[in-house]
């Protein structure tokens, strides 16, 4: 399909970008990597009059450790967040479920700050943000903002970002020495999910003392499954775990659509539940 007509705009800076986008008020988008935008617009479900393209910005690149967290630039790529050894050795949850991301020319072009803006509750990425009690850093008119991932996903394809305001950096806290694995279910390879499960474990004496969970398409944003962190707590066998995760649907509202009813996406909630912290226990 052909994309409806509009404006488009390539700052070579933060700087220029942020003066385009307050130039534009509400009718810009921001193009980073494109895989999410760009299928919006040839089925013409969103209607720019502007497109801002962010992808010639160096500065919005890259990986860095600081005061035991990870800073990685909105514009490092899925396949550089996957390679970093800086991702890998302290949040490996992120590269593990990177690396679960559509297929490999995707992951060259598509971006974690795209990802994460584009607020899909079917993308793999914003669970993952959530598990890793990551906070996004905004840029905008006036100066910069930390927002808790908690806060950021705000409905459906909505963020807490201004019209005015572009994502810059995330902030991850090192969840070194934690267990970790990413479970989801797709019907068919590169598909999205039809729900996915981000475990994060932290065990002493053989008992998980901590977890996190964040789940994938079990409603319009992210979610943690917070009633299931709290019963994993002393749990140290597969029982146990398995009691805990028949809870991880509570509170949720799952969608309806040809992939799944609510009732399946809530059996499958448990069912991935209970594999994803089994495989992160170990």
């Amino acid at each position: 399909m052909i994309p409806p007509a509009f404006e488009y705009a390539r700052p070579t800076s933060v700087d220029e970008a942020l003066r385009t986008l307050a130039d534009a008020g509400e009718d810009a988008k921001v193009l980073a990597g494109g895989q999410s935008l760009l299928p919006l617009l040839r089925l013409r479900l969103t209607f720019p009059e502007l497109v801002v393209d962010v992808g010639r910005i160096p500065e919005l690149r890259g990986v860095r450790e600081s005061e035991g967290k990870l800073i990685i630039g909105a514009l490092t790529s899925h396949h550089d967040v996957i390679r970093d050894p800086l991702v890998r050795r302290h949040a490996g949850l992120l590269a593990a479920a990177t690396a679960t991301v559509a297929d490999p020319a995707i992951r060259h072009r598509g971006t974690l700050g795209g990802a994460l803006a584009h607020a899909d509750p079917a993308g793999d990425l914003p669970a993952v943000i959530l598990a890793l009690d990551a906070t996004l850093i905004a840029e905008g008119p006036a100066g910069r903002r930390a927002i808790p991932a908690r806060e950021f996903f705000v409905d459906y394809l909505q963020t807490a970002l201004r019209p005015d305001e572009l994502l810059v950096e995330v902030e991850i806290p090192t969840t070194d020495g934690w267990g970790f694995h990413y479970e989801k279910f797709q019907r068919v390879a590169q598909a999205w999910a039809v729900v996915g499960v981000a475990a994060l474990v932290r065990r002493e004496n053989g008992q998980i003392a901590e977890s996190r969970i964040g789940l994938t398409n079990m409603g319009s944003t992210p979610l943690r499954a917070a009633a299931t962190e709290e019963a994993l707590v002393g749990a140290s066998v597969e029982g146990a775990v398995r009691r805990a995760a028949q809870v991880v649907a509570d509170g949720t509202h799952p969608t309806s659509d040809p992939s799944a009813s609510p009732e399946y996406r809530a059996h499958l909630a448990r069912v991935l539940t209970r594999r994803a912290v089994l495989a992160a226990m170990e």
